[in-house]
């Protein structure tokens, strides 16, 4: 008996998707819900359960394929299947060490065959851990991420390869020029439109501001402690911009707008898209009704939507909808820039290092901690003095605290 492996659906208004990696090879056996296939979507990687318990059967698409939604890829068989191939006589001695290990490849670098979940695999190549070392805890004895993680703080080296997958490659000659081609994730290819689309389609035009750290570190320091033992969460900077951006889209909703058609959206509630670095770029998961959370709240959101980016773990309904966006390039060392706003909003707040400065006060050269902060707006339906004014409601916002706790 054989029970087809399709594609789920992936969310709304999305038709299709690449398929990234098979995770399971055919005759392995497989439980019922786990993951067989990995997708890459527009927005995020979706892992493909299997329907029904049984060994993996033919591949009816490979990896790096489009693929539509309901569409068969693959099938399931009846029977009870057979582990993961063992090791090569030549590297039986060295697996003995780790008994219940999974077995995969011998060195994590060479991925193509490793049944690993994406999130998973991704942590170990970047942490340099030899799969074939660490024992899993999860379903079946895969590995999981806490897995990875336990080892990497245990110090566990990555082993060498105990044979070469492939040929090594050659040196390059002194003074060769090489190029490598590598095609573009579909992720990768929807930033590229998206982008492109907002300044084909908007007016985009950036206002800029700098603001004094000051206060809002000195209520960080003063806190901090006693903030992170109530709530179980470190206070950042986050939580004040987006309280502060909060203020300022109160008393000017045209930046928290959005232009459908002919008609201009007003929004009385901040979803706020906060850009975060994923393995495969960036992304924009979404903080909904900002408005209405305290501090603790959103850096809790925040600090999830980042640790889930990093692990490849975003849903479609993590990425949907947003009205207004924060993207702090002050964590890279960015100075300043210009940023895009991220289609439909008409609005985006870009956040730069922290950096001590001369600055003038009551007459006097003083030292102070500034940042350059750049709001990039949709000219056609927001005003130069909207926008200007937003963004100084924000900075007098940032250079004194007290005004988010009265609402002024």
């Amino acid at each position: 008996m054989s029970t087809e492996v399709k594609v789920p659906t992936l969310g709304e208004s999305i038709t299709e998707a690449t398929l990234g990696q098979w995770l399971k090879k055919p005759g392995e056996a497989v439980a019922a819900d786990e993951p067989i296939a990995s997708l890459e979507t527009d927005k995020v990687a979706v892992e493909v359960p299997a329907p029904a318990a049984g060994v993996m059967g033919q591949y009816l698409v490979q990896e790096g394929d489009t693929v539509n939604v309901g569409a068969v890829i693959g099938s399931i068989e009846a029977g009870s299947g057979a582990p993961a191939a063992a090791p090569a006589p030549a590297a039986a001695s060295a697996a003995t060490s780790a008994p219940a290990a999974p077995v995969v490849e011998a060195a994590p670098a060479a991925s193509a065959d490793l049944t690993l979940s994406p999130a998973v695999r991704r942590l170990v190549l970047e942490l340099g851990i030899d799969p074939t070392k660490v024992k899993g805890s999860g379903k079946d004895g895969r590995l999981t991420k806490e897995d990875v993680l336990a080892a990497a703080k245990g110090g566990a080296p990555a082993a060498p390869a105990t044979a070469p997958l492939a040929p090594a490659p050659v040196p390059a000659a002194a003074g060769e020029r090489r190029e490598e081609r590598v095609k573009m994730t579909r992720l990768r290819q929807t930033i590229a439109k998206r982008l492109k689309d907002a300044q084909n389609t908007a007016a985009l035009l950036t206002t800029f501001n700098d603001v004094d750290m000051s206060a809002v570190m000195e209520a960080r320091n003063r806190y901090k402690d006693s903030f992170e033992k109530k709530h179980g969460v470190k206070l950042g900077f986050m939580s004040f911009f987006a309280k502060a951006a909060c203020l300022a889209l109160k008393d000017f909703p045209a930046v928290n707008a959005q232009i459908q058609g002919d008609e201009i959206i007003y929004h009385d509630y901040v979803d706020l898209s906060v850009a975060v670095s994923a393995p495969n770029g960036l992304v924009v998961p979404v903080v909904r009704n900002v408005e209405q959370m305290g501090f603790a709240d959103i850096e809790k959101a925040i600090g999830d939507l980042g640790k889930r980016a990093k692990d490849g773990a975003l849903t479609m309904e993590d990425m949907a909808g947003g009205t207004f966006t924060i993207s702090n390039g002050g964590i890279f060392g960015g100075l300043m820039s210009t940023p895009i706003i991220n289609p439909p909003q008409s609005a985006v707040l870009g956040l730069h290092r922290i950096e001590d400065r001369p600055v003038v006060r009551d007459g006097q050269i003083v030292i102070r901690p500034m940042m350059y902060l750049a709001l990039s707006y949709d000219h056609r339906i927001i005003d130069g003095r909207e926008a200007v004014t937003a963004l100084k409601t924000i900075k007098e916002a940032i250079e004194d605290p007290t005004r988010l706790l009265i609402d002024l």
